[in-house]
Protein backbone atom coordinates (compact mmCIF):
# COMPACT_ATOMS: atom_id res chain seq x y z
CA UNK A 1 0.00 0.00 0.00
CA UNK A 2 2.73 2.19 1.20
CA UNK A 3 4.30 2.11 -2.23
CA UNK A 4 1.13 3.15 -3.98
CA UNK A 5 2.05 6.37 -2.32
CA UNK A 6 3.84 9.14 -5.04
CA UNK A 7 5.68 10.47 -1.81
CA UNK A 8 7.11 6.73 -1.09
CA UNK A 9 10.03 7.21 -3.88
CA UNK A 10 11.49 10.21 -1.93
CA UNK A 11 12.17 7.72 1.21
CA UNK A 12 14.29 5.32 -0.38
CA UNK A 13 15.05 3.85 3.06
CA UNK A 14 11.36 2.84 3.97
CA UNK A 15 11.60 0.59 1.20
CA UNK A 16 14.67 -0.96 1.93
CA UNK A 17 13.10 -1.52 5.46
CA UNK A 18 9.98 -3.24 4.07
CA UNK A 19 12.04 -5.78 1.90
CA UNK A 20 14.95 -6.33 4.49
CA UNK A 21 16.12 -10.01 4.86
CA UNK A 22 17.21 -11.14 8.09
CA UNK A 23 20.59 -12.77 6.77
CA UNK A 24 21.48 -9.19 5.95
CA UNK A 25 21.33 -8.05 9.62
CA UNK A 26 24.57 -9.64 10.82
CA UNK A 27 26.28 -8.15 8.14
CA UNK A 28 25.18 -4.50 8.10
CA UNK A 29 25.86 -4.84 12.19
CA UNK A 30 29.67 -6.09 11.63
CA UNK A 31 30.37 -3.81 8.73
CA UNK A 32 28.49 -0.45 10.61
CA UNK A 33 30.86 -1.38 13.81
CA UNK A 34 33.72 -1.58 11.82
CA UNK A 35 32.79 1.73 9.96
CA UNK A 36 33.07 3.21 13.18
CA UNK A 37 36.71 2.61 13.57
CA UNK A 38 37.37 5.36 10.62
CA UNK A 39 34.41 7.19 11.23
CA UNK A 40 35.64 8.79 14.92
CA UNK A 41 39.01 9.68 13.52
CA UNK A 42 38.30 10.87 10.16
CA UNK A 43 35.15 13.08 11.28
CA UNK A 44 37.53 14.62 14.28
CA UNK A 45 40.44 15.65 11.25
CA UNK A 46 38.18 16.74 8.84
CA UNK A 47 36.46 19.16 11.57
CA UNK A 48 40.11 20.41 12.54
CA UNK A 49 41.09 20.83 8.64
CA UNK A 50 37.54 22.88 8.44
CA UNK A 51 38.55 25.67 11.14
CA UNK A 52 36.08 24.03 13.65
CA UNK A 53 36.62 21.98 16.62
CA UNK A 54 36.90 18.66 16.41
CA UNK A 55 33.45 17.37 18.40
CA UNK A 56 31.32 18.93 15.66
CA UNK A 57 33.33 16.53 12.98
CA UNK A 58 31.26 13.45 15.34
CA UNK A 59 28.44 15.47 15.04
CA UNK A 60 28.53 16.01 11.33
CA UNK A 61 28.72 12.28 10.86
CA UNK A 62 25.98 10.97 13.49
CA UNK A 63 22.92 12.97 12.17
CA UNK A 64 23.84 13.21 8.14
CA UNK A 65 24.08 9.01 8.31
CA UNK A 66 20.76 8.72 10.44
CA UNK A 67 19.53 11.37 7.43
CA UNK A 68 20.68 9.71 4.68
CA UNK A 69 19.55 6.02 5.61
CA UNK A 70 16.15 7.44 5.26
CA UNK A 71 16.45 9.72 2.13
CA UNK A 72 19.31 8.13 0.36
CA UNK A 73 18.83 5.93 -2.72
CA UNK A 74 22.35 3.85 -2.49
CA UNK A 75 22.06 1.12 0.05
CA UNK A 76 25.97 1.12 1.09
CA UNK A 77 26.97 4.71 0.23
CA UNK A 78 28.54 6.65 3.06
CA UNK A 79 28.17 10.53 4.10
CA UNK A 80 30.13 12.30 6.63
CA UNK A 81 32.89 15.17 6.81
CA UNK A 82 35.46 14.83 3.88
CA UNK A 83 38.40 16.29 2.82
CA UNK A 84 37.53 17.64 -0.61
CA UNK A 85 34.96 19.86 1.22
CA UNK A 86 37.22 21.04 3.68
CA UNK A 87 39.21 23.30 1.93
CA UNK A 88 36.08 25.04 0.78
CA UNK A 89 34.98 25.47 4.54
CA UNK A 90 37.71 26.58 5.65
CA UNK A 91 38.37 29.45 2.76
CA UNK A 92 34.47 31.00 4.07
CA UNK A 93 34.71 29.79 7.65
CA UNK A 94 38.86 31.05 8.88
CA UNK A 95 38.27 34.88 7.65
CA UNK A 96 34.81 35.51 9.24
CA UNK A 97 35.22 33.24 12.79
CA UNK A 98 38.63 35.10 13.24
CA UNK A 99 39.86 31.67 14.84
CA UNK A 100 36.80 31.71 17.41
CA UNK A 101 34.94 28.53 17.17
CA UNK A 102 31.80 29.76 18.26
CA UNK A 103 31.88 31.72 15.41
CA UNK A 104 32.91 29.42 13.10
CA UNK A 105 30.10 26.78 14.00
CA UNK A 106 27.14 28.46 13.08
CA UNK A 107 28.82 29.81 10.02
CA UNK A 108 29.72 26.07 8.59
CA UNK A 109 26.44 24.90 9.70
CA UNK A 110 24.61 27.59 7.49
CA UNK A 111 26.95 26.50 4.64
CA UNK A 112 25.39 23.59 5.33
CA UNK A 113 21.75 24.86 4.95
CA UNK A 114 22.61 26.82 1.72
CA UNK A 115 24.49 23.82 0.52
CA UNK A 116 21.35 21.18 1.47
CA UNK A 117 18.83 24.02 0.25
CA UNK A 118 20.67 23.88 -3.45
CA UNK A 119 20.98 20.14 -3.33
CA UNK A 120 17.06 19.57 -2.64
CA UNK A 121 16.10 21.68 -4.73
CA UNK A 122 17.96 20.87 -7.93
CA UNK A 123 16.68 17.00 -6.99
CA UNK A 124 13.05 18.27 -6.90
CA UNK A 125 13.78 20.23 -10.07
CA UNK A 126 15.09 17.04 -11.50
CA UNK A 127 18.55 18.76 -12.17
CA UNK A 128 20.81 15.47 -10.99
CA UNK A 129 21.81 15.30 -14.85
CA UNK A 130 23.82 18.68 -13.90
CA UNK A 131 27.41 17.69 -12.68
CA UNK A 132 27.26 15.57 -15.61
CA UNK A 133 28.49 18.53 -17.65
CA UNK A 134 31.70 18.45 -16.10
CA UNK A 135 33.88 16.48 -17.52
CA UNK A 136 36.51 13.56 -16.06
CA UNK A 137 39.60 16.56 -16.46
CA UNK A 138 38.38 19.34 -15.45
CA UNK A 139 36.93 16.85 -12.14
CA UNK A 140 40.54 15.67 -12.08
CA UNK A 141 41.85 19.51 -12.36
CA UNK A 142 39.98 20.84 -9.35
CA UNK A 143 39.91 17.59 -7.13
CA UNK A 144 43.77 17.94 -7.90
CA UNK A 145 43.96 21.71 -6.33
CA UNK A 146 41.67 21.18 -3.51
CA UNK A 147 43.90 18.37 -2.90
CA UNK A 148 47.12 20.71 -2.64
CA UNK A 149 45.57 23.16 -0.83
CA UNK A 150 44.56 20.76 1.66
CA UNK A 151 47.83 19.68 1.92
CA UNK A 152 49.36 22.85 2.67
CA UNK A 153 47.17 23.87 5.08
CA UNK A 154 47.86 20.66 7.08
CA UNK A 155 51.71 19.83 6.68
CA UNK A 156 52.15 22.70 9.47
CA UNK A 157 50.20 20.92 11.69
CA UNK A 158 52.50 17.60 11.06
CA UNK A 159 55.10 20.07 12.13
CA UNK A 160 54.46 20.97 15.02
CA UNK A 161 53.45 24.55 14.09
CA UNK A 162 51.43 27.06 12.34
CA UNK A 163 51.20 29.75 9.86
CA UNK A 164 49.59 32.39 8.81
CA UNK A 165 50.34 33.23 5.05
CA UNK A 166 47.73 32.53 2.46
CA UNK A 167 48.36 31.07 -1.16
CA UNK A 168 50.22 27.62 -1.97
CA UNK A 169 53.44 30.10 -2.97
CA UNK A 170 53.32 31.70 0.53
CA UNK A 171 52.34 29.14 2.16
CA UNK A 172 55.24 27.00 0.83
CA UNK A 173 57.70 30.13 1.79
CA UNK A 174 56.71 30.56 5.34
CA UNK A 175 56.68 26.51 5.76
CA UNK A 176 60.57 26.13 4.45
CA UNK A 177 61.05 29.46 6.53
CA UNK A 178 60.23 27.65 9.54
CA UNK A 179 61.65 24.20 8.89
CA UNK A 180 64.63 26.12 8.68
CA UNK A 181 64.87 28.44 11.26
CA UNK A 182 64.24 25.20 13.55
CA UNK A 183 60.53 25.46 14.77
CA UNK A 184 59.28 21.57 14.09
CA UNK A 185 58.42 19.83 16.80
CA UNK A 186 60.65 17.09 16.84
CA UNK A 187 58.33 14.99 18.63
CA UNK A 188 55.29 16.54 16.72
CA UNK A 189 56.19 15.49 13.67
CA UNK A 190 58.05 12.00 14.56
CA UNK A 191 54.05 10.90 15.72
CA UNK A 192 52.31 12.40 12.34
CA UNK A 193 54.89 11.03 9.65
CA UNK A 194 54.56 7.37 12.13
CA UNK A 195 50.66 8.20 11.48
CA UNK A 196 50.97 8.80 7.74
CA UNK A 197 53.16 6.52 6.84
CA UNK A 198 51.40 3.44 8.93
CA UNK A 199 47.91 4.59 7.63
CA UNK A 200 49.50 4.74 3.70
CA UNK A 201 51.54 1.29 4.30
CA UNK A 202 47.75 -0.56 5.45
CA UNK A 203 45.92 1.20 2.38
CA UNK A 204 46.65 -1.87 0.50
CA UNK A 205 44.55 -3.92 2.79
CA UNK A 206 41.60 -2.38 2.63
CA UNK A 207 39.69 -5.02 5.72
CA UNK A 208 42.28 -3.96 7.75
CA UNK A 209 41.34 -0.85 9.92
CA UNK A 210 44.80 1.27 9.04
CA UNK A 211 43.46 4.65 10.44
CA UNK A 212 42.28 3.40 13.45
CA UNK A 213 45.42 1.30 14.29
CA UNK A 214 47.62 4.00 13.42
CA UNK A 215 45.77 6.82 15.04
CA UNK A 216 44.99 4.75 18.37
CA UNK A 217 48.84 4.13 18.41
CA UNK A 218 49.61 7.82 18.35
CA UNK A 219 47.38 8.23 20.95
CA UNK A 220 48.82 5.62 23.49
CA UNK A 221 52.16 6.95 22.86
CA UNK A 222 51.13 10.30 23.80
CA UNK A 223 49.29 9.41 26.87
CA UNK A 224 52.07 7.08 27.86
CA UNK A 225 55.04 8.83 27.59
CA UNK A 226 53.00 12.09 28.40
CA UNK A 227 53.84 14.25 25.65
CA UNK A 228 51.53 16.76 26.08
CA UNK A 229 53.30 18.19 28.66
CA UNK A 230 56.94 16.94 28.31
CA UNK A 231 57.59 17.66 24.64
CA UNK A 232 54.61 20.00 24.09
CA UNK A 233 52.37 18.01 21.68
CA UNK A 234 49.24 19.28 21.17
CA UNK A 235 46.26 17.33 21.83
CA UNK A 236 42.57 16.98 21.16
CA UNK A 237 41.81 17.62 24.84
CA UNK A 238 38.69 16.58 26.94
CA UNK A 239 35.33 16.06 24.49
CA UNK A 240 31.81 17.50 25.39
CA UNK A 241 29.83 14.70 26.79
CA UNK A 242 26.71 14.00 25.49
CA UNK A 243 25.00 14.26 22.20
CA UNK A 244 24.51 17.66 19.99
CA UNK A 245 21.63 19.59 20.96
CA UNK A 246 19.39 20.77 18.23
CA UNK A 247 20.36 24.76 17.23
CA UNK A 248 19.37 27.36 14.31
CA UNK A 249 22.69 28.18 12.93
CA UNK A 250 22.43 32.13 13.21
CA UNK A 251 24.73 34.41 11.79
CA UNK A 252 25.30 38.29 10.67
CA UNK A 253 23.70 39.25 7.97
CA UNK A 254 27.26 40.38 6.57
CA UNK A 255 28.77 37.13 6.26
CA UNK A 256 26.18 35.92 4.37
CA UNK A 257 27.07 36.64 0.72
CA UNK A 258 30.83 34.61 1.08
CA UNK A 259 28.48 31.23 2.90
CA UNK A 260 26.26 31.20 -0.02
CA UNK A 261 28.81 31.34 -2.39
CA UNK A 262 30.70 28.73 -0.31
CA UNK A 263 27.52 26.68 0.25
CA UNK A 264 26.98 26.63 -3.38
CA UNK A 265 30.36 25.66 -4.18
CA UNK A 266 29.96 22.76 -1.59
CA UNK A 267 27.17 21.51 -3.52
CA UNK A 268 28.57 21.61 -6.89
CA UNK A 269 31.73 19.22 -5.11
CA UNK A 270 29.95 17.47 -2.83
CA UNK A 271 27.27 15.87 -5.31
CA UNK A 272 29.90 15.75 -8.46
CA UNK A 273 31.57 13.37 -6.11
CA UNK A 274 28.04 11.48 -4.74
CA UNK A 275 27.26 11.12 -8.09
CA UNK A 276 30.41 9.39 -9.44
CA UNK A 277 30.59 7.27 -6.42
CA UNK A 278 27.10 6.37 -6.23
CA UNK A 279 27.06 5.30 -9.99
CA UNK A 280 29.72 3.63 -9.69
CA UNK A 281 28.48 1.56 -6.54
CA UNK A 282 25.05 1.12 -7.98
CA UNK A 283 26.72 -0.69 -11.53
CA UNK A 284 29.39 -2.60 -9.51
CA UNK A 285 26.08 -4.11 -7.23
CA UNK A 286 23.67 -4.04 -9.94
CA UNK A 287 20.95 -1.52 -8.26
CA UNK A 288 19.88 1.34 -10.28
CA UNK A 289 20.65 4.99 -8.50
CA UNK A 290 18.04 7.71 -9.23
CA UNK A 291 20.82 10.92 -9.58
CA UNK A 292 18.01 12.97 -8.46
CA UNK A 293 17.14 11.55 -5.81
CA UNK A 294 20.63 11.50 -4.78
CA UNK A 295 20.46 14.77 -4.34
CA UNK A 296 17.79 14.92 -2.28
CA UNK A 297 19.52 12.63 0.11
CA UNK A 298 22.58 14.54 0.19
CA UNK A 299 20.77 18.20 0.99
CA UNK A 300 18.64 16.53 3.49
CA UNK A 301 21.89 15.27 5.02
CA UNK A 302 22.77 18.95 5.02
CA UNK A 303 20.72 20.14 6.60
CA UNK A 304 20.48 17.78 9.40
CA UNK A 305 24.13 18.31 10.16
CA UNK A 306 23.45 22.20 10.22
CA UNK A 307 20.92 21.51 12.52
CA UNK A 308 22.77 20.16 14.72
CA UNK A 309 26.12 21.61 15.06
CA UNK A 310 27.48 20.00 12.01
CA UNK A 311 29.08 21.23 8.92
CA UNK A 312 28.58 20.48 4.93
CA UNK A 313 29.36 16.97 4.41
CA UNK A 314 29.79 15.01 1.49
CA UNK A 315 29.95 11.06 0.39
CA UNK A 316 33.39 9.72 0.69
CA UNK A 317 35.32 7.69 -1.40
CA UNK A 318 37.39 6.09 1.39
CA UNK A 319 35.45 5.08 4.27
CA UNK A 320 32.15 3.60 1.35
CA UNK A 321 34.72 1.28 0.37
CA UNK A 322 35.63 0.28 3.97
CA UNK A 323 31.94 -0.46 4.51
CA UNK A 324 31.87 -2.56 0.81
CA UNK A 325 34.84 -5.06 2.33
CA UNK A 326 33.06 -5.14 5.81
CA UNK A 327 30.22 -6.88 4.48
CA UNK A 328 27.62 -4.07 4.57
CA UNK A 329 23.99 -4.72 2.95
CA UNK A 330 21.88 -1.52 3.28
CA UNK A 331 21.60 1.76 4.67
CA UNK A 332 21.43 -0.03 8.23
CA UNK A 333 24.98 0.01 8.18
CA UNK A 334 25.28 3.64 8.85
CA UNK A 335 22.67 3.60 11.05
CA UNK A 336 24.97 1.44 13.54
CA UNK A 337 27.81 3.65 12.86
CA UNK A 338 26.07 6.96 13.80
CA UNK A 339 24.51 4.78 17.17
CA UNK A 340 27.76 3.48 17.97
CA UNK A 341 29.49 7.11 18.15
CA UNK A 342 26.71 8.20 19.82
CA UNK A 343 27.09 5.64 22.39
CA UNK A 344 30.86 7.11 22.76
CA UNK A 345 30.38 10.53 23.08
CA UNK A 346 27.44 8.99 26.05
CA UNK A 347 29.60 7.01 27.78
CA UNK A 348 33.33 7.46 27.07
CA UNK A 349 34.45 10.63 25.51
CA UNK A 350 37.53 11.19 27.37
CA UNK A 351 38.63 8.44 25.20
CA UNK A 352 39.72 10.62 22.31
CA UNK A 353 41.30 13.28 24.99
CA UNK A 354 44.76 12.35 24.58
CA UNK A 355 44.75 12.53 20.73
CA UNK A 356 47.59 14.87 18.56
CA UNK A 357 46.86 17.09 16.35
CA UNK A 358 49.74 15.97 14.38
CA UNK A 359 48.20 12.70 13.85
CA UNK A 360 44.61 14.12 12.33
CA UNK A 361 46.88 16.09 10.33
CA UNK A 362 48.50 12.77 9.01
CA UNK A 363 44.81 11.43 8.33
CA UNK A 364 43.59 14.43 6.80
CA UNK A 365 47.32 14.32 4.63
CA UNK A 366 46.76 10.87 3.57
CA UNK A 367 43.09 11.83 2.65
CA UNK A 368 43.99 14.67 0.42
CA UNK A 369 46.88 12.07 -1.36
CA UNK A 370 43.98 9.83 -2.40
CA UNK A 371 42.23 12.87 -3.74
CA UNK A 372 45.45 13.55 -6.43
CA UNK A 373 45.00 11.48 -9.77
CA UNK A 374 48.08 11.08 -11.92
CA UNK A 375 48.12 8.06 -14.01
CA UNK A 376 44.21 9.34 -15.60
CA UNK A 377 46.05 12.65 -16.55
CA UNK A 378 48.94 10.76 -18.14
CA UNK A 379 46.28 8.95 -20.81
CA UNK A 380 44.94 11.58 -21.38
CA UNK A 381 48.02 14.02 -22.39
CA UNK A 382 48.47 11.39 -24.88
CA UNK A 383 44.90 11.14 -26.18
CA UNK A 384 43.66 14.46 -25.95
CA UNK A 385 46.32 17.25 -24.96
CA UNK A 386 44.11 20.54 -24.74
CA UNK A 387 41.97 18.60 -22.10
CA UNK A 388 44.97 17.71 -19.94
CA UNK A 389 45.86 21.95 -20.01
CA UNK A 390 41.75 22.27 -19.68
CA UNK A 391 42.35 20.17 -16.40
CA UNK A 392 46.01 22.08 -15.35
CA UNK A 393 43.85 25.57 -15.76
CA UNK A 394 41.12 23.97 -13.35
CA UNK A 395 44.25 22.96 -10.97
CA UNK A 396 46.23 26.19 -11.29
CA UNK A 397 42.11 28.37 -11.13
CA UNK A 398 41.99 26.29 -7.23
CA UNK A 399 45.23 26.61 -5.94
CA UNK A 400 46.12 30.16 -6.65
CA UNK A 401 43.04 31.80 -6.80
CA UNK A 402 41.82 29.41 -3.76
CA UNK A 403 38.68 26.52 -3.25
CA UNK A 404 35.77 28.93 -3.99
CA UNK A 405 37.43 30.92 -7.26
CA UNK A 406 38.88 27.73 -8.46
CA UNK A 407 35.48 25.90 -8.53
CA UNK A 408 33.90 28.70 -10.14
CA UNK A 409 36.87 28.92 -12.57
CA UNK A 410 36.29 25.02 -13.39
CA UNK A 411 32.90 25.73 -14.18
CA UNK A 412 33.11 28.54 -16.39
CA UNK A 413 36.03 26.11 -18.37
CA UNK A 414 33.36 23.04 -18.52
CA UNK A 415 30.47 25.67 -19.94
CA UNK A 416 33.38 26.82 -22.49
CA UNK A 417 34.35 23.14 -23.33
CA UNK A 418 30.74 22.53 -23.61
CA UNK A 419 29.62 25.24 -26.11
CA UNK A 420 32.76 24.45 -28.24
CA UNK A 421 32.33 21.97 -30.50
CA UNK A 422 28.86 23.94 -31.09
CA UNK A 423 30.28 27.08 -31.43
CA UNK A 424 32.77 26.26 -33.77
CA UNK A 425 31.84 22.27 -34.63
CA UNK A 426 33.02 20.62 -37.87
CA UNK A 427 31.74 21.10 -41.55
CA UNK A 428 32.32 19.40 -44.56
CA UNK A 429 31.47 19.70 -48.73
CA UNK A 430 30.48 15.98 -49.59
CA UNK A 431 31.54 14.35 -52.47
CA UNK A 432 30.76 11.06 -54.35
CA UNK A 433 34.27 8.17 -53.88
CA UNK A 434 34.65 5.64 -56.55
CA UNK A 435 33.39 1.90 -54.83
CA UNK A 436 32.43 3.69 -51.52
CA UNK A 437 28.86 4.02 -50.38
CA UNK A 438 27.50 7.23 -49.41
CA UNK A 439 28.99 10.89 -49.62
CA UNK A 440 32.00 11.65 -47.95
CA UNK A 441 33.99 15.06 -46.56
CA UNK A 442 36.13 15.61 -50.01
CA UNK A 443 38.97 17.04 -47.47
CA UNK A 444 39.26 13.26 -46.35
CA UNK A 445 39.01 12.02 -49.69
CA UNK A 446 40.83 13.92 -52.33
CA UNK A 447 39.63 11.49 -54.94
CA UNK A 448 36.15 12.06 -54.67
CA UNK A 449 34.13 13.46 -57.81
CA UNK A 450 31.56 16.60 -57.15
CA UNK A 451 28.21 16.41 -59.25
CA UNK A 452 28.98 19.67 -61.42
CA UNK A 453 25.94 22.62 -59.36
CA UNK A 454 25.52 20.89 -56.68
CA UNK A 455 26.78 21.75 -53.82
CA UNK A 456 26.85 19.20 -50.66
CA UNK A 457 27.20 20.57 -46.91
CA UNK A 458 27.46 18.55 -44.24
CA UNK A 459 27.29 20.64 -40.98
CA UNK A 460 27.63 18.67 -37.82
CA UNK A 461 26.15 20.46 -34.96
CA UNK A 462 22.80 21.81 -33.82
CA UNK A 463 22.12 25.22 -35.19
CA UNK A 464 21.77 28.02 -32.55
CA UNK A 465 22.59 31.39 -32.04
CA UNK A 466 26.52 30.91 -31.17
CA UNK A 467 27.23 29.50 -34.49
CA UNK A 468 24.68 30.50 -37.08
CA UNK A 469 26.81 33.40 -38.51
CA UNK A 470 29.66 30.47 -39.16
CA UNK A 471 27.17 28.36 -40.78
CA UNK A 472 25.69 31.09 -43.13
CA UNK A 473 29.40 32.21 -43.73
CA UNK A 474 30.58 28.17 -44.44
CA UNK A 475 27.90 27.59 -46.65
CA UNK A 476 29.18 30.64 -48.72
CA UNK A 477 32.56 29.39 -49.19
CA UNK A 478 31.04 26.27 -50.09
CA UNK A 479 29.58 28.10 -52.94
CA UNK A 480 32.32 30.01 -53.83
CA UNK A 481 34.34 27.48 -53.83
CA UNK A 482 32.28 24.86 -55.91
CA UNK A 483 34.68 23.99 -59.51
CA UNK A 484 31.49 24.89 -61.09
CA UNK A 485 28.92 27.63 -60.71
CA UNK A 486 26.27 26.24 -58.20
CA UNK A 487 22.76 25.50 -58.95
CA UNK A 488 21.90 23.93 -55.75
CA UNK A 489 22.77 23.61 -52.12
CA UNK A 490 21.80 20.65 -50.49
CA UNK A 491 22.22 20.42 -46.17
CA UNK A 492 23.38 17.06 -45.19
CA UNK A 493 21.03 18.00 -42.15
CA UNK A 494 20.93 14.82 -40.24
CA UNK A 495 23.55 15.82 -37.19
CA UNK A 496 21.40 18.74 -36.71
CA UNK A 497 19.39 18.01 -33.17
CA UNK A 498 18.36 21.51 -32.84
CA UNK A 499 16.94 24.90 -34.26
CA UNK A 500 16.76 28.13 -32.41
CA UNK A 501 15.35 31.52 -33.36
CA UNK A 502 18.64 33.46 -34.55
CA UNK A 503 19.50 29.85 -36.54
CA UNK A 504 16.18 30.12 -38.00
CA UNK A 505 16.43 33.63 -38.80
CA UNK A 506 20.31 33.28 -40.49
CA UNK A 507 19.18 30.30 -42.54
CA UNK A 508 16.29 32.39 -43.31
CA UNK A 509 18.73 34.88 -44.55
CA UNK A 510 21.02 32.60 -46.11
CA UNK A 511 17.97 31.28 -48.30
CA UNK A 512 17.42 34.89 -49.76
CA UNK A 513 20.76 35.23 -50.26
CA UNK A 514 21.50 31.96 -52.26
CA UNK A 515 18.25 32.52 -53.85
CA UNK A 516 18.91 35.96 -55.15
CA UNK A 517 22.23 34.12 -56.68
CA UNK A 518 19.75 31.81 -58.25
CA UNK A 519 20.70 29.06 -55.57
CA UNK A 520 18.00 27.11 -54.41
CA UNK A 521 18.59 26.17 -51.05
CA UNK A 522 17.50 22.43 -49.76
CA UNK A 523 17.60 19.93 -47.00
CA UNK A 524 18.16 16.14 -46.53
CA UNK A 525 17.92 13.92 -43.90
CA UNK A 526 16.37 16.34 -41.29
CA UNK A 527 15.22 14.87 -38.33
CA UNK A 528 11.35 15.14 -37.79
CA UNK A 529 11.34 17.73 -34.28
CA UNK A 530 14.05 20.05 -35.95
CA UNK A 531 11.65 20.03 -38.94
CA UNK A 532 8.82 20.44 -36.83
CA UNK A 533 10.41 23.51 -35.25
CA UNK A 534 11.24 25.04 -38.81
CA UNK A 535 7.41 24.33 -39.29
CA UNK A 536 6.29 26.53 -36.07
CA UNK A 537 8.73 29.33 -37.17
CA UNK A 538 7.05 29.30 -40.53
CA UNK A 539 9.98 28.20 -42.58
CA UNK A 540 8.69 24.82 -43.96
CA UNK A 541 6.28 26.51 -45.70
CA UNK A 542 8.47 29.52 -47.09
CA UNK A 543 10.89 27.15 -48.32
CA UNK A 544 8.24 24.75 -49.89
CA UNK A 545 7.95 20.78 -48.69
CA UNK A 546 10.05 20.18 -52.09
CA UNK A 547 13.22 21.61 -50.83
CA UNK A 548 13.01 19.05 -47.96
CA UNK A 549 14.82 15.29 -48.83
CA UNK A 550 14.62 12.02 -47.02
CA UNK A 551 17.75 10.73 -48.08
CA UNK A 552 20.94 12.76 -49.51
CA UNK A 553 20.12 10.10 -52.56
CA UNK A 554 16.98 11.58 -52.81
CA UNK A 555 18.00 14.78 -53.18
CA UNK A 556 20.78 14.26 -56.08
CA UNK A 557 18.31 12.18 -57.79
CA UNK A 558 15.97 15.16 -57.72
CA UNK A 559 18.74 17.39 -58.94
CA UNK A 560 19.60 15.15 -61.67
CA UNK A 561 16.44 15.28 -63.17
CA UNK A 562 16.04 18.91 -62.84
CA UNK A 563 19.60 19.34 -64.28
CA UNK A 564 20.93 17.67 -67.12
CA UNK A 565 24.47 17.64 -66.32
CA UNK A 566 26.92 15.45 -67.61
CA UNK A 567 27.68 12.96 -64.33
CA UNK A 568 27.94 9.19 -64.19
CA UNK A 569 27.69 7.48 -60.87
CA UNK A 570 30.25 4.56 -60.21
CA UNK A 571 27.07 2.04 -59.18
CA UNK A 572 25.63 2.85 -62.64
CA UNK A 573 28.38 2.30 -64.80
CA UNK A 574 28.30 -0.61 -66.91
CA UNK A 575 32.17 -1.21 -67.69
Amino acid sequence: MLANLGWIRWLPGLNTLRRYQSSWLRHDLVAGLVMTTMLVPVGVAYAEASGLPGINGLYATIVPLLAYALFGPSRILVLGPDSSLAAVILTVVAPLSAGDPQRAVPLAGMMAIVSGVVCVAAGLARLGFVTELLSKPIRYGYMNGIALTVLLSQVPKLFGFSVSAHGPIRQTWEIVNKVLAGSTNVAALAIGASTLAIILLLKRWPRVPGILIAVVAATVVVAAFHLAVRAGVSVLGPLPRGLPSPRLPLVPVDDMVPIIMGGIAVALVSFADTSVLSRTYAARLHTPVDPNQEMVGLGVSNLAAAFFQGFPISSSSSRTPVAEAAGARTQLTGVVGALAIALLLVLAPELLQDLPHTALAAVVIASAIGLVEVSDLRRIYRIQRWEFWLSMACFAGVAVLGAIPGIAVAIVIAVIEFLWDGWRPHSAVLGRVDRVKGYHDITRYPEARLIPGLVLFRWDAPLFFANAQLFQERVLDAVASSPTPASWLVVAAEPVTSVDVTAADAVCELHDTLHANGIELCFAEMKDPVKDKLKRFGLYTRFGEQTFFATLDEAVSAYLITHPVEWVDWEDRTS
